[in-house]
């Protein structure tokens, strides 16, 4: 590896931690360990967030429909951990209101109001805006759609950029001392009394041998493959559910999303999307194939397709999708007849008597639910490693860039705009949205685009992308262009390699 990327420390002989999986529930544990003392070595087989972690509809909710499968205390949690994650990373995170219109013959409008009514009284409401009735034919997000439709209820939730959330909890964890390692592999694992050792395959193909006292799986979808290298068991059985979306050009002119009902008990979510683009989805569908490379198929785009030609007025095709997506959900097997009614709750396995290394592993688990799950993790670890201090911390502690109030965010982009007014408007957005406070750690004291250095398009500099390499662990310009940022959508063909060339010869 070159100077660009991260691996200043050298490895210590034994760490005390080390975290299996850079996907959301791994990053946010990693991040709390080292805030409470622990010395951690976080191993991750390919990007942050390359699987499920940047695969999902990209919302922090308390899931609405969860409602109906009585799933009350799973909905509590999330919908209290929806206002603090808002506090701690709002550049990230932002509310969204959602408009749901009433269906002749399907949910009745008593059930609606009523789970409107308990999503509002459930979770501790405080700074968002309650439930209200709205007249599609008088409002804006009645005009996209097809002639019929009259009450719709808008009721509040968030969205956030799923990839970049994780990404700030490892930089969090990094700046607090953990070891970061993405594109090492862990190929073998044993218990040797007290430690565990590991093996792992970096990028190169060399072998690296790792100890540590207590050893976290959150490899997610993969969660029992680890367990078999490491040669344990578990009574948890997962059911693997694929989950696809597409992005199709803008489907509305206005800032809220839908929740839309379909006849075959399903639902989907129509979200603004990089403002010029409208995000579908999502599909549940058991997931049988492998792990590494998860599409949507061809009759996926096409459900979901003719999903929005029931509501939309401008109806769309396979041809107008410009770019598809899908994740493997790893959920925990409660016996449910279809996939979108299994839980999306966790479970938190802890394998390992009094004087061994210990295994903990996760089963499970929602975007949303990931901070209150890593504190559980961690707290549930302090028996075995005396070293972790103090309780759960991060709640109120902002992730890097979002210190500034939950509200600030026009302000924060209008600072920006005044003092860098060489970047588009666009750009300034897309900055503001991704670094927040911490943009001017690479923009620095820049007074032209050209001292940003060369410009990759769409507002993608030499600087932003020597900041992804050295600061966020990007190693090629699918890292950059569809997880660190969307600019994936904007860039052509020609520009993609381009920027992958540079990439390349600097790695």
């Amino acid at each position: 590896m070159n100077d660009l990327l991260e691996h200043d420390r050298p490895p210590s002989d034994i760490h005390d931690l080390i975290v299996i999986g850079g996907g959301i529930n791994g990053c946010g544990i990693a991040r709390d360990a080292a805030g409470r003392g622990a010395n951690l070595l976080l191993l991750e087989q390919g990007d942050l967030a390359g699987g499920t972690s940047s695969a999902s509809t990209k919302l922090i909710h308390g899931g609405l429909r969860y409602l109906e499968h009585r799933a009350f205390g799973l909905v509590r949690e999330s919908l209290i951990e929806r206002e603090r994650l808002w506090a701690i990373a709002p550049h990230i995170i932002h509310p969204m209101r959602f408009v749901l219109p009433w269906t002749k013959g399907l949910r009745p409008r008593w059930m609606l109001r009523l789970g409107l009514f308990l999503y509002d009284h459930i979770g501790g409401r405080r700074a968002l805006p309650a439930t209200q009735t709205i007249d599609l034919r008088h409002d804006a997000a009645g005009a996209a759609l097809r002639p019929g439709f009259r009450t719709a209820w808008c009721y509040s939730d968030g969205w956030v950029d799923d990839a970049r959330l994780v990404l700030l909890n490892a930089r969090d964890a990094a700046d607090r001392g953990a070891d970061i390692r993405t594109r090492t592999r862990v190929v073998a694992m044993e218990r040797q009394g007290a430690i565990w050792h590991v093996d792992a395959q970096d990028r190169d193909g060399q072998i690296q041998s790792f100890r540590a006292r207590a050893v976290v799986n959150a490899t997610g979808p993969a969660v029992l493959d680890l367990l078999k290298t490491a040669h344990r068991s578990t009574p948890y059985r997962m059911r693997l559910v694929r989950g696809s979306h597409i992005v199709v050009p803008r489907l509305f002119d206005h800032d809220r999303a839908y929740f839309f009902q379909l006849p075959d008990g399903r639902i989907f979510f129509a979200i603004p999307y990089e403002h010029d683009f409208t995000l579908i989805g999502t599909t549940d569908r058991d997931h049988q194939g492998g792990l590494d490379h998860v599409v949507p198929d061809a009759e996926e785009i096409a459900y979901l397709c003719e999903a929005a030609n029931r509501y939309f007025a401008r109806p769309i095709g396979p041809a107008d999708v410009v770019w598809s997506y899908a994740g493997v959900r790893p959920l925990v097997d409660d016996g449910s007849g279809r996939p979108e009614a299994a839980t999306r709750g966790y479970r938190i396995e802890l394998d390992g008597e009094p004087g061994q290394a210990a295994l903990l592993s996760i089963f499970g688990g929602k975007i949303t639910t990931y901070r209150h799950l890593a504190a559980e993790a961690v707290d549930r670890l302090q028996s075995h490693l005396p070293v972790l201090k103090g309780k759960d911390w991060t709640a109120n502690a902002p992730l890097p860039g979002g210190d500034f109030p939950m509200t600030g965010f026009a302000a924060l982009s209008a600072d920006l705009a005044r003092d860098y007014p060489f970047l588009s408007p666009a750009t300034v957005d897309r900055i503001a949205r991704a670094y927040g406070t911490q943009a001017r750690l690479w923009l620095g004291g820049a007074r032209t685009g050209a001292d940003l250095g060369t410009d990759f398009g769409h507002g993608l500099s030499e600087a932003e992308v020597r900041h992804m390499m050295t600061r966020e662990w990007a190693q090629s310009a699918d890292d950059m262009l569809w997880r660190r940022s969307k600019l994936g959508l904007r860039l052509d063909a020609d520009q993609a390699a381009r920027l992958e060339t540079w990439v390349k010869e600097r790695i």
